[in-house]
C-alpha cells in the first residue's frame, strides 16, 4: 500500500475529504518521524514498535576495489512486528471485523 492509497482508504472509511485525510496521515507520519529523531521508542499496539538502533563505526571493504574504508557510526530506525500482527499475517487469528 502506498501513502496515496492509505489517504484514499482513510477518506473513504471516515467519509472525509482527501485533503483532510492527507493532513491526518501527514501529521501522524511527522509525529512518528519526530519521535524517532528524538530517539524515542514508538509503539502502536497490535501493530509493532519502532526504535532507533545505534551502530558503531567499523572498517569495511569496497567490494569493487577491495580497498579498506572506514564506515562511520550511524543510527537507523528499526521496526519490530507485534505479536497480534504476526499472528494475523500467518493466519493464526481471524482479522478484526470492520466497522
Amino acid at each position: 500500500m502506498t501513502k496515496s492509497e492509505l489517504i484514499e482508504t482513510l477518506a473513504k472509511a471516515e467519509g472525509i475529504t482527501l485533503k483532510a485525510a492527507e493532513t491526518a496521515v501527514n501529521v501522524a507520519f511527522q509525529s512518528m518521524e519526530q519521535a524517532l529523531i528524538r530517539s524515542d521508542r514508538l509503539e502502536i499496539r497490535g501493530f509493532g514498535s519502532f526504535k532507533v538502533k545505534n551502530y558503531e563505526g567499523y572498517k569495511g571493504r569496497n567490494p569493487k576495489t577491495g580497498e579498506l574504508i572506514e564506515v562511520s557510526a550511524k543510527k537507523l530506525p528499526f521496526f519490530k512486528v507485534g505479536k497480534e500482527l504476526k499472528e494475523r499475517v500467518n493466519g493464526s487469528t481471524p482479522p478484526e471485523p470492520k466497522s
